[in-house]
């Protein structure tokens, strides 16, 4: 595998730039998640991440979470950085507020992504695929 490039002053990135790279991590992950259950018709499959990655079903992800003390201090403030970053664009398919806390949630992944902390990645990975699984944890 092709060693990355480390990126200088990650925890100085704005949390566009944030959620720009973990928009991309988040859907790698899930799709990784959805081949190894066994589905391989890529519109099943499409249909399925679209149930993950959807900014509705993150910000339901970030708020459960949220609400279970599950983050640090730390992460509250990246957190706090993407919901408060602002795009310039309006979104389509949801509310100014869900488009928000979804842009927080991506910007916490690519946060971690960029400094290589790999563990808790994939412990807050987990926990958002478990909570979607479990359809009663996270409110849609």
């Amino acid at each position: 595998m092709i060693e990355l490039e480390k990126v200088k002053d990650v925890k100085q990135l704005n949390g566009l730039a944030l959620a720009y790279m973990g928009d991309a991590v988040y859907e790698v992950y899930i799709r990784h998640h959805l081949l190894s259950t066994g589905n391989v018709k890529p519109n099943k499959l499409h249909q399925m991440a679209k149930y993950f990655v959807s900014a509705k079903s993150q910000a339901a992800i970030l708020k459960k979470l949220t609400n279970k003390n599950f983050f640090s201090d730390e992460e509250l403030l990246i957190i706090k950085r993407g919901r408060n970053a602002k795009s310039g664009t309006i979104p389509k398919n949801t509310d100014v507020q869900t488009y928000r806390y979804s842009t927080a949630f991506e910007a916490l992944i690519g946060y971690h992504f960029l400094n290589g902390e790999l563990k808790r990645l994939e412990e807050i990975i987990k926990e958002a695929i478990s909570c979607k699984i479990e359809r009663g944890k996270c409110n849609e």
